[in-house]
């Protein structure tokens, strides 16, 4: 039986690190565990799609509001077990986030995805009907110039 609830016990947020890693390869345990104190203090929430109490997906989200995209949901991360891609997890917890959006009256949900993810492309433009609308840029400011590479 399929479930999302929220990661309020360090116990189950250990659970979800190898699933995060899937996504955020760069990330060992005490990162993680450092960050999400950090992003919990600043709104961030952790959702996990559990199947028989196994954790199959993951998704981050935050409320917030800005002139482009009004009062919004954003997803800063959503995967799905490597072994259970295609199994429709994807899928039941982006339907939780439209139900969690539309209870706090967002008018959008908006998300981030690397340009090698021609997958999670897929499913976002095909299956849950997302619109490409903009690129995202960034630079590091760590010892860099604005103006030289």
């Amino acid at each position: 039986m399929r479930k999302i609830n929220k990661i309020n016990e360090k116990s189950e947020l250990i659970k979800s690190f190898e699933i995060m890693k899937e996504l955020r390869t760069d990330l060992t345990l005490d990162s993680f565990l450092c960050l999400f104190d950090v992003m919990e203090q600043e709104g961030y929430e952790l959702y996990a799609l559990y199947d028989e109490d196994t954790i199959q997906a993951l998704a981050g989200i935050t409320i917030k509001t800005n002139f482009y995209n009004k009062k919004h949901l954003y997803i800063y991360d959503l995967v799905t077990t490597s072994k259970a891609r295609s199994s429709g997890y994807g899928k039941d917890i982006m339907l939780f986030l439209q139900e969690y959006a539309t209870k706090n009256n967002c008018q959008y949900i908006a998300l981030e995805s690397g340009l090698q993810r021609l997958d999670a492309h897929r499913f976002y433009e095909d299956k849950i009907n997302f619109d490409k609308f903009c690129y995202s840029f960034r630079k590091e400011v760590i010892g860099n110039s604005l103006l030289t590479k």
